[in-house]
C-alpha cells in the first residue's frame, strides 16, 4: 500500500464525523436545578415560592438545633456540617426552589375544560407575578396531560393558553421555561409535540423546549441518543417516574420506592440512551411527607428522604422531584454534603494532572477520569453557587 493510500481518508468518513459531532456533542455540564418541585395548577399562586420558603424554614426552625443534628439526621460527615447547614438557610432563604413545575397531571387531575382553563388564567396571572417581582425560578413551565390519556387536544390547549398568555401578560416569555410531557408510551407522540411546539413557536417568535418522562417499561425500548438530534433539538431532559413505573411492573406499594432495583436499571438505560448528547436527566421523587409536626416524625421524613437523594446522586442523577417543603430541607442539605465531601481531593488530582505532578495517595489517573474530575468540580461549582 502506497503512502499516499494509507493516510487516505476512507471514503464516507466526513459525513459519519459529521453526525457523530450532531449526535453526541458532549457538552460540559452547566447550571442543572438540583430538583424540580412540583404545584398542583389548582393550588398554585404568585405566593407559592414564598409558602415553600417559609414552611421550609419553619420546620429548621422547630427541629434542626444546629449542625451537630443536621451531621446527625443527614449523615453528613462531621467536618462539612457546619458549611452545609450555613449554606442550606442561605438557600432557603434566597433561592427555595430552583425549578418549578405547575402541575396540570397527576397531581391536578381531570377537571371540566372551562375549570381547567380558569386555572391556566390563574397560572398564567401567577407566573407574571412572580416575573415582575424577580421571584420566578431560575426554571419553570407547566406539566400538560399526556396523550396516552387519549385527549391530545387538552394537553394543547393547555399548554397554548399558558404559553400565550404569559407572553402577552409579561412582553415575553421569561428565561428557562420548559414544558413537561409525562407517560410517553408511544414514540410516535414524542414528534407529535415537538410538533406541537414547532407550531408555537411559528405565532409566537420564541424557542421552545421540553422534558419528556419516563414513567413506563414500554418507553425504555426507544431511548436512544438519536431521539435528541430527531426532534430538532426541543428535548431538554428526561425525567424518571418512580410510582407509574413500578406499579406498570407490578411492584406492590411498599415496594415502589426510587431506590428499588428495577428504577436503577431504568436509569441506567436513561443514561445509556443520552450519553454526550446534553440531554440532561432527573430522578424521581418521594410522595411523603411528614406524618405529623412532631419532629421525630419530621426527622424520619427527613432521614428517608435524605437516602434517597444520596442514591440518586452516587448513581449519577444530580436532580430529583421535591413534592412537600419538608423536602427542600434534605434536599438541599444532601446534595452540598454530596459535593463538598470530595471537593477538594478532586481539585487537588486535576491540578496534579495540568501541572504532570504525582497526585499521591497511589492514583494513577486516565485522561477519562481527570475529565470526570472536572465535570465533577464544575457540577458542584454549579450546585453551590460558587
Amino acid at each position: 500500500m502506497s503512502d499516499d493510500a494509507a493516510g487516505a481518508v476512507p471514503p464516507g468518513f466526513t459525513e459519519v464525523y459529521r453526525a457523530q459531532q450532531a449526535r453526541f456533542p458532549m457538552p460540559e455540564p452547566g447550571w442543572q436545578p438540583v430538583h424540580t418541585v412540583y404545584v398542583p395548577a389548582d393550588r398554585f399562586s404568585s405566593g407559592s415560592v414564598s409558602e415553600w420558603r417559609d414552611h421550609a424554614l419553619s420546620l429548621v426552625k422547630a427541629h434542626l438545633g444546629g449542625p451537630e443534628e443536621l451531621a446527625e439526621i443527614f449523615a453528613v460527615p462531621g467536618r462539612l456540617a457546619a458549611a452545609v447547614h450555613e449554606r442550606v438557610l442561605r438557600k432557603l432563604a434566597h433561592e427555595p426552589i430552583e425549578d418549578l413545575r405547575v402541575d396540570f397531571e397527576d397531581g391536578y387531575g381531570v377537571r371540566p375544560d372551562e375549570v381547567e382553563d380558569g386555572h391556566v388564567e390563574q397560572a398564567v396571572e401567577a407566573v407574571t407575578a412572580l416575573h415582575a417581582a424577580g421571584a420566578l425560578p431560575r426554571r419553570w413551565g407547566p406539566r400538560v396531560k399526556s396523550f396516552a390519556d387519549g385527549d391530545p387536544g387538552r394537553s394543547v390547549r393547555t399548554l397554548r393558553g399558558f404559553v400565550t398568555g404569559v407572553v402577552e401578560r409579561a412582553g415575553e416569555l421569561p428565561a428557562g421555561f420548559t414544558v413537561t410531557f409525562p407517560k410517553v408510551l408511544m414514540e410516535e407522540y414524542l414528534g407529535q409535540f415537538a410538533g406541537v411546539l414547532a407550531r408555537l413557536e411559528a405565532g409566537l417568535g420564541v424557542r421552545l423546549r421540553f422534558e419528556m418522562q419516563v414513567e413506563a417499561p414500554q418507553t425504555l425500548p426507544f431511548l436512544r441518543a438519536e431521539l435528541a438530534e430527531a426532534l430538532g433539538g426541543r428535548l431538554a431532559a428526561a425525567h424518571f417516574g418512580v410510582f407509574d413505573y413500578t406499579a406498570a411492573l407490578g411492584l406492590p406499594p411498599h415496594e415502589q420506592r426510587l431506590d428499588h432495583p428495577v428504577c436503577d436499571h431504568a436509569r441506567h438505560v436513561m443514561q445509556t440512551a443520552f450519553a454526550g448528547t446534553g440531554v440532561e436527566l432527573s430522578d424521581g421523587s418521594l410522595a411523603t411527607s411528614p406524618a405529623s409536626d412532631r419532629a421525630a416524625d419530621v426527622h424520619v421524613l427527613w432521614r428517608r428522604h435524605a437516602e434517597l437523594v444520596r442514591h440518586s446522586l452516587r448513581h449519577g442523577f444530580y436532580q430529583g422531584w421535591d413534592m412537600h417543603p419538608s423536602h427542600l430541607v434534605s434536599r438541599f442539605a444532601t446534595v452540598y454534603a454530596f459535593h463538598l465531601a470530595h471537593y477538594d481531593a478532586y481539585q487537588e488530582r486535576v491540578s496534579a494532572w495540568e501541572e504532570q505532578r504525582d497526585a499521591g495517595g497511589g492514583l494513577m489517573d486516565e485522561p477519562a477520569t481527570i475529565r470526570t474530575l472536572a465535570a465533577a468540580l464544575r457540577r458542584a461549582d454549579a450546585a453551590l453557587g460558587r
